[in-house]
C-alpha cells in the first residue's frame, strides 16, 4: 500500500511507535475523557501497557517525543501549554483531520494498539469508547472506512485456516496481509479464560495509571 493523504496533502503513514502513540491518545481521549489529555509521562505509560496491546511495546519518553514531533509536523497532535499547566499535555487531531465519527474512532483505536481483529472482538473491545448496537452496526463501520476515498482506512483479511471469522486490519502503520499469523498458543487458549485474564489485567493497569495521572493533576496545582 502506498502513502495515504488527507486535505492539504499531508502525508498519512506511521510507523510502528508513531501508530501506538497516536493510538493511545485516541483511546484515552474516548475511554477516560476526565485525564485526557496526557501528559509526556502518562503517554509513555499508556504506550507500554502489558494488556490491551498488541504488540507491547517498552517505549522510552525519547521515543514517544519523537513520534509526537513528528505527529504535530501533520497536524495530528497538538501539545497544550500555558497558565496553570506545570506540565504540557497532548491531545489528538484524527477526529478533525479525516472526518471521523466516534463509532469510526474507536474501531481504529483497538486497530492501531491491539492489531488485527474479528468484528466480535471488535463488539466487546470498544465498550468503553463507544456501544455499538449489535455486530451489524460494527460490520458497517469497518465497511465505511474500508471504502473511503482515495484511499481505505481498513482492510478484511482472508480467513485463517483453523478460524471461523475473517480479520480486519488498519491500514496507517503500512501492514501486510503476510504477516505473521497471532501465535498459536494464544489462539488455542479458551477464549473465556483468556478474556478474564486481559480485563483483570487492564484493571490493575488503568488503576496505576489513575494513581499516576492524579499526581499529575496534583502537581499542577500544588
Amino acid at each position: 500500500m502506498g502513502f495515504c493523504y488527507f486535505g492539504g496533502g499531508v502525508e498519512l503513514q506511521f510507523d510502528p511507535i508513531e501508530t501506538r502513540v497516536l493510538g493511545c491518545l485516541m483511546e484515552k481521549d474516548l475511554a477516560t475523557p476526565e485525564y485526557y489529555p496526557l501528559t509526556l509521562n502518562a503517554l509513555v505509560n499508556a504506550c507500554n501497557q502489558k494488556s490491551n496491546r498488541d504488540p507491547v511495546m517498552a517505549l522510552t519518553s525519547d521515543e514517544v517525543e519523537r513520534a509526537l514531533a513528528s505527529l504535530r509536523e501533520r497536524r495530528l497532535a497538538t501539545v497544550i501549554t500555558g497558565p496553570g499547566l506545570r506540565v504540557a499535555k497532548w491531545e489528538h487531531r484524527v477526529g478533525e483531520a479525516l472526518n471521523l465519527s466516534r463509532p469510526q474512532l474507536a474501531v481504529m483505536v483497538e486497530l492501531m494498539v491491539r492489531g488485527r481483529q474479528t468484528p466480535g472482538e471488535l463488539n466487546s473491545r470498544t465498550e468503553r469508547m463507544y456501544q455499538f448496537g449489535d455486530l451489524e452496526e460494527v460490520q458497517y463501520t469497518l465497511e465505511r472506512l474500508a471504502g473511503r476515498e482515495p484511499d481505505p482506512l481498513v482492510k478484511q483479511l482472508d480467513r485463517q485456516a483453523g478460524t471461523k471469522e475473517r480479520r480486519w486490519m488498519q491500514l496507517l502503520s503500512g501492514a501486510t496481509e503476510d504477516e505473521a499469523p497471532l501465535a498459536a498458543a494464544t489462539a488455542a487458549e479458551p477464549a473465556g479464560r483468556r478474556g478474564l485474564a486481559e480485563e483483570v489485567q487492564r484493571l490493575r493497569e488503568e488503576l496505576e495509571q489513575l494513581r499516576r495521572e492524579f499526581e499529575d493533576f496534583r502537581h499542577n496545582f500544588e
